[in-house]
């Protein structure tokens, strides 16, 4: 009878932790689409308004042609920047600046507030492992 009272007080701590925790959510975006970039960056700002901004976690994973999206010369800088600065952590792709740099001989300007990954797809991997939603425009 112990042991059945202690995996139900278990299993309730488990289900208030899971309730107490932020919804997270992982977006991808690896298109140079301009429709599709704002449409990623307006996910985002939804899940915030949705759930508050201190109330969910945000990373925009970029890779390939999608790395655009986080560089000084993207028309979308500046919000990238400001979202930054508002809880919404966004990733650009070692392998894909790597490419660019073999390609074109100096490595992309990031906008400032983005971070380096190692793998864009890894990293989308690895958060769907630690129980993010995955989103895909």
């Amino acid at each position: 009878m112990k042991k059945i009272l202690i995996s139900i007080a278990t299993f309730a701590l488990l289900t208030l932790n899971a309730q107490a925790a932020n919804p997270k959510y992982v977006i991808q975006i690896s298109t140079d689409d301009a429709r599709t970039q704002k449409i990623v960056l307006n996910n985002a700002a939804n899940l915030q308004k949705y759930y508050g901004v201190d109330k969910v976690d945000i990373e925009i994973v970029a890779y390939g042609p999608g790395l655009g999206i986080l560089t000084t010369k993207s028309k979308n800088s500046a919000r990238v920047e400001k979202m930054a600065m508002n809880n919404v952590a966004f990733s650009a792709c070692q392998n894909t600046m790597n490419g660019i740099k073999k390609k074109k001989g100096a490595f992309p300007k990031l906008t400032d507030g983005v971070g380096i990954i190692p793998s864009g797809v890894v990293r989308i991997g690895e958060l769907q492992q630690q129980g993010y939603s995955y989103i895909r425009p």
